[in-house]
């Protein structure tokens, strides 16, 4: 396809998002709800044809030599598809957003004003590899009143087109515009760009997928754009700390998947606690993880027959994705907020002790979007914080922070009701 081509597509179905989005914002929430549970049904009926298409994109991605962690992002099963029709049904549950009422404000002249949720309108998403999140995107837009344009990665182009066209049959049958959800059907690099470009049509975008894809789309929009670049995430275990307890968060931080961006890249010990390091290396590497530690954890770890590779200042600051981590001792809970503030990525971090005061230093002290007590970093979700499936994870400070749903995917507007009141 020519590049006057492309862009001819592209602003289209901007276009027509845009038109569909007026129509959004005014529809009625048993309508929105009616058409999600038809589409959970859809997706769970079409479960065969939606894995035929996936094994298309992972046929294709073996042959591109394409990397075990993002393999298994772009890998569906019948338990996938169920959890993501499951996540449908959350989201047609939750309250809509759209016309709450966040204020009721009383200005000096006596006006009936009011601050209510209104939604942005037309929402942009770029993501790579897990075709999961053309449903995730689609369904929390539409229940916040957005329309929404999704651009999936050539790996996963199959499934994401597939998983399209039963959307916009669900779309139809619920007589609801069909460009509320568009899918841009190619991958070529130039649709993106072009994308990027509709500030007059897009009113956000959201990329999801590695750090080059997102920096790409920051340096080149020019539609303001809610992200989060890396999942650095930290455990950090006090010395205060039962040791089963410490091990089971550890390992299940780490290992749950550890190709997602909430899984733990870095252990960090206190000093007091260092004893039960042996325990927690040992689990981890039965896991399949290889460890880097620095010389005081090598210290410690000296006679356990545990193979440990020495650990460079990056490592400390790089997400993995994959069955590795760094390790670190400490000598107290300000030492671990400060090497997580300094090398971490403001997506999650959480710390392990009995200590209700250490607890709430690290809880106030870690400058990340979600900070957890007792609790792996797994649970920084959307669908396990109960806003049913997430569009995203942001570590920006203006909008929106942690895990993206429905309030995240609306602004507000003021509604005054006046007496015939005019200026001075």
């Amino acid at each position: 396809m020519s590049k006057d081509k492309i862009e001819s597509l592209v602003v289209d179905i901007a276009r027509r998002a845009r038109a569909a989005s007026l129509e959004l914002a005014t529809l009625g929430t048993q309508k929105k709800n009616a058409f999600l549970e038809q589409l959970a049904e859809k997706l769970v009926a079409e479960t065969d044809s939606i894995l035929e298409a996936n094994i298309k994109d992972l046929d294709a991605a073996k042959e591109n030599g394409l990397s075990g962690p993002m393999l298994e992002r772009l890998t569906f099963t019948a338990g996938r598809i169920a959890k993501m029709a499951e996540g449908v049904r959350q989201v047609a549950t939750l309250p809509d957003p759209v016309g709450e009422e966040i204020e009721r404000m009383q200005p000096p002249r006596g006006f009936d004003l009011r601050k209510r949720r209104v939604p942005m309108g037309v929402i942009g998403i770029i993501y790579e590899s897990r075709p999961n999140v053309t449903v995730d995107c689609a369904i929390l837009c539409l229940k916040s009143g957005n329309a929404s344009i999704l651009r999936g990665g050539k790996e996963a182009f199959h499934s994401n087109m597939k998983l399209a066209e039963l959307i916009q049959q669900t779309l139809e049958a619920s007589g609801i515009n069909s460009d509320a959800v568009q899918v841009i059907p190619t991958t070529d690099r130039a649709a993106l760009n072009v994308l990027l470009r509709q500030d007059d049509t897009i009113h956000c975008i959201i990329p999801r997928g590695g750090e080059g894809l997102i920096r790409f789309t920051v340096e080149n929009s020019r539609i303001p754009v809610i992200k989060h670049y890396t999942g650095v995430c930290s455990v950090y275990v006090d010395g205060d700390v039962e040791a089963e307890l410490a091990e089971s968060i550890v390992v299940n931080s780490k290992t749950q998947r550890p190709s997602v961006c909430n899984a733990a890249e870095n252990l960090l010990v206190h000093q007091d606690a260092a004893e039960h390091l042996p325990r927690m290396a040992k689990a981890l590497h039965e896991a399949g993880v290889e460890l880097r530690v620095d010389s005081a954890a090598r210290a410690i770890l000296t006679g356990t027959n545990l193979p440990l590779v020495d650990a460079v200042p990056e490592d400390f600051a790089t997400e993995y994705t994959d069955l590795i981590i760094a390790i670190a001792i400490v000598p107290d809970v300000q030492a671990a907020i400060d090497l997580i503030n300094t090398n971490g990525s403001g997506h999650t971090d959480t710390i392990v002790t009995q200590d209700e005061a250490a607890a709430q230093a690290f809880l106030d002290g870690v400058d990340s979007a979600a900070v957890f007590h007792n609790a792996s970093t797994r649970f920084s979700d959307g669908f396990e914080f109960g806003l049913g499936a997430e569009i995203g994870i942001s570590t920006d400070r203006l909008h929106a922070r942690g895990p993206m749903g429905l309030h995240e995917l609306c602004t507000y507007k003021y509604v005054l009701h006046g007496a015939g009141e005019l200026k001075d």
